[in-house]
Order: C-alpha cells, then sequence, then structure tokens
C-alpha cells in the first residue's frame, strides 16, 4: 500500500490458552502486526448484568461459561519473550475494574518486558458482578475511565510522579520500572460517549465487535466528527476495525485510504473442528488457516 501502513492483528479471544504461545510465534513470523487481546475477570454464574452488544432476548453473552479468559498483562509479558515484531493490544482492558496503581504497574511493567509493544485499547465494561468483587463502584466507570486515562500517562513518566484528581489522587511517589516510551491508549466502543472519549482524549479507537464494510463507514463517519467537535482530527491517530465481510484486498485498502490501518481478524477461527478432533490435530488446522491468511491477504494489502 505504499507509504500506508497497514496492520493486521490476531485476535485471540476464544482460542484455548494453551494455544496462544504456538499461534502468536506463526504471526510473528508471518508478518501479522499483532496480537488482540480481550479482557474479562471471571463468568459469573448468576449474571444479572446485559451484554451491551448482545443479540439475545435475555441480554446474556454469546460465549459460554467455561470460556477461558487469561489475564491480558501476564499474556502479554509472557508472549513478549517469544516474539520479537509483534504489537499487543488489548481491545480492550477493562481499566475501571481495577484500581489506578494496579493498572499503572501492571501495564507499565507488560510495556517495559516488550520493549514498548503495548497498545492499551481500554472500556468501561458492562459486567457489575465483576466489578462488586473487585471492589471499584460501577456507576462511575465511565468519568473514572475518562480520569484515568490522564492519571495513567501522567504516573508512567518514570521518576517522581503524581496525580490529583476528583476519583484518584496519588500523593508524589516512584512507579518503577516505568515504560521508555509513551503507552498508546486507544478508546474501545461505538456508543457516542465512547466515541467522544476516544475523539478527545486517546490516541485511537477500536471498534465494537465486527461490522459489515456499510456500517463501518457509518462509524468511521461519526468518528470524524467526534475528533473534529474535539479540535484534534489533524492529530495522528489508530482506527482499529474488524470487518464482517468476506476477506477481500481491495476493501481493506479502501479503509487504509481513509485512516483506518488497524485491522483485527481470526483466521484461525476458519479452520473446521469436529467433535472429538485431537488438540493437536485442531491446533496444526488452526495454523495452516492463519498461514493461509497471511499469505492471500496480509502479504498483498
Amino acid at each position: 500500500m505504499g507509504d500506508i501502513p497497514v496492520r493486521f492483528h490476531h485476535s485471540i479471544a476464544f482460542l484455548p490458552t494453551n494455544q496462544v504461545l504456538p499461534l502468536a510465534r506463526a504471526c510473528d513470523e508471518l508478518g501479522y502486526g499483532g496480537i488482540y487481546i480481550s479482557d474479562h475477570i471471571f463468568n459469573p454464574r448468576a449474571l444479572a448484568s446485559r451484554y451491551t452488544y448482545s443479540v439475545r432476548e435475555d441480554g446474556a453473552p454469546g460465549w459460554e461459561p467455561e470460556t477461558q479468559w487469561p489475564d491480558p498483562m501476564c499474556l502479554i509479558s509472557g508472549l513478549a519473550t517469544a516474539t520479537e515484531h509483534l504489537a499487543f493490544t488489548t481491545g480492550v482492558y477493562i481499566a475501571p475494574l481495577r484500581d489506578l496503581i494496579t493498572v499503572a504497574r501492571t501495564v507499565g511493567t507488560a510495556a517495559v518486558l516488550s520493549n514498548n509493544r503495548v497498545r492499551l485499547g481500554v472500556g468501561v465494561g458492562w459486567c457489575k458482578e465483576e466489578f462488586d468483587q473487585t471492589g471499584q463502584d460501577f456507576a462511575s466507570r465511565g468519568p473514572r475511565l475518562g480520569e484515568m486515562i490522564a492519571a495513567l500517562r501522567a504516573l508512567w513518566r518514570g521518576g517522581w510522579v503524581e496525580f490529583h484528581g476528583d476519583y484518584y489522587d496519588v500523593p508524589e511517589c516512584q512507579i518503577e520500572p516505568a515504560p521508555t516510551a509513551p503507552v498508546p491508549i486507544l478508546g474501545g466502543g461505538h456508543s457516542p460517549v465512547a466515541v467522544r472519549r476516544a475523539a478527545a482524549l486517546c490516541d485511537g479507537w477500536i471498534g465494537a465487535g465486527a461490522y459489515s464494510e456499510e456500517e463501518a463507514w457509518a462509524r468511521l463517519d461519526e468518528l470524524e466528527a467526534a475528533r473534529r467537535a474535539a479540535g484534534r482530527e489533524k492529530e495522528p491517530f489508530a482506527i482499529y476495525l474488524a470487518l464482517n465481510e468476506r476477506p477481500n484486498i481491495d476493501m481493506y485498502r479502501r479503509f487504509a485510504e481513509a485512516g483506518a490501518c488497524d485491522f483485527v481478524c481470526a483466521p484461525w477461527m476458519f479452520a473446521k473442528v469436529d467433535p472429538g478432533t485431537p488438540d493437536d490435530k485442531v491446533l496444526a488446522d488452526r495454523l495452516v488457516a492463519v498461514r493461509r491468511f497471511a499469505e492471500e491477504i496480509v502479504a498483498k494489502v
């Protein structure tokens, strides 16, 4: 694509944890731009919260209760030692589910161990049961996230740092090791408030789920309007899109030319897995699909 940097970030949501490392190594060798990591702390048996993007009448999410959700920063720290080129993007890390100092310390450490390959996608979350167990207020999660974005940047400067806001008050302290380069913070979600937050406070935006091409263009128009309203339309800004369309080189190129250069994909899901297939055969088939997508799409866009 000439001077337009196009990157494909391979999602590992719903992938068994024991298959993440071999898949990441393959992606590193095949030219993918990064690994895309989702976040939850646990699956509650008694779930009253409605999933924001549920298509079910009861509001439940579409994944099974036994779905694995490994900790994103643990994953990044481990994968960073086994790869050289991949960026690691959280899509999205539920930052206000944790206390500020824990986020600053764990994300900062992962950034150091990965040699500044962390891209922190953040969102407010939807599962009140998780907030109840971590002791964080669910009702204020939106404004707390907005303030946390500014606080994290202050606390990652290295040396003696401090932050004073409405929700967080951190006296002078040192949180080391500190990242040696700014950690990009990306706002996730397509609700009006989420888009405004990303446009005004973040270094980029991550779409919520996979869009049709028509819907993706509409979302980009909304984002552009929000960036103009924030007076930031000319600033560098990363845009992550997942497209619910048949992979198409020309389609990706059209979005890249419009500034959406980071694409979330999951070709491992293309592999057909029959019940009872041995785990090693399942992994082998998934790696074949990962390689095919790299050869047919990643290398040509």
